[in-house]
């Protein structure tokens, strides 16, 4: 397994950190991959620079609750297989505070920021993987969920 680092500043956090830019990807409905495993699809995704986030639905995997996403926890997006992978668990995900769309405020948004730690995984200078794969490079292993 290797060790993320997940330093950034607060800004990077609610930015997508995929090249090429993935604003003319429409990311509804794209199912989201945990570090360890499937977490649901994409309810609602926004390209407001520095204010970006994914809305998804966990369905049963949680009872049917909405999370909120940062967009700087994507880690690549897989347009051809309507994927996106994420840098997180699915405890952490699981654990993030509760999302509920009347409460998404500055405040909220603070919170979740703090919970997030303001950091993304991998690190390194942003790329097109194979097949077609947006993302970032960084510190993954042959072996890991991500490059298999």
């Amino acid at each position: 397994m290797y060790e993320q680092n997940r330093a950034t500043t607060a800004g990077e956090l609610w930015t997508f950190n995929t090249e090429p830019t993935i604003g003319d990807v429409d990311l509804t409905g794209f199912k989201v991959e945990a570090m360890d495993g499937s977490i649901g699809k994409i309810d609602e995704a926004t390209y407001d620079v520095g204010s970006s986030y994914l809305i998804v639905d966990t369905g049963p995997w949680i009872f049917g609750k909405k999370v909120m996403l940062p967009a700087g926890v994507v880690q690549r997006i897989d347009p051809e297989g309507e994927l996106v992978f994420v840098n997180r668990t699915k405890d952490e995900i699981k654990n993030a505070p509760e999302f509920d769309d009347s409460l998404v405020n500055d405040e909220y948004r603070g919170r979740l920021g703090d919970y997030y730690g303001g950091q993304v995984g991998a690190t390194g200078t942003s790329q097109v993987g194979a097949a077609g794969q947006l993302g970032q490079t960084g510190q993954v292993g042959p072996d890991d969920e991500f490059t298999r």
